[in-house]
């Protein structure tokens, strides 16, 4: 199934890059850029992006390594303070009465 028809790139393609990128190193993270450019192009307009990211997680290969499942535990953007002291932050917004 053609996935992309800006670049003409299809479901297979997607896996065989997938694969190959496995292979060549288990502890990669694998992102829809490193796989445009596994296969000598880039994005286009933007519009295969829902369906080329389904295509991507249906891979058995896709999986984040073992090792670094735990890197981002307990962190998320809304209780990670970046490095700011509390001075530096935009208050929150308390809503109009």
């Amino acid at each position: 199934m053609i996935v992309c028809h800006c670049t003409n790139i299809s479901d297979t393609d997607i896996h065989a890059a997938i694969d190959w990128m496995r292979a060549a190193d288990p502890r990669a993270i694998i992102t829809p850029g490193k796989i445009y450019h596994a296969l000598g192009r880039s994005a286009d307009c933007g519009g295969c992006m829902p369906l080329f990211l389904d295509t991507m997680r249906s891979s058995d290969n896709l999986e984040v390594p073992m090792q670094l499942r735990a890197l981002r535990t307990g962190v998320t953007q809304e209780n990670s303070d970046e490095g700011r002291p509390e001075g530096h932050r935009i208050p929150k917004q308390i809503p109009a009465a």
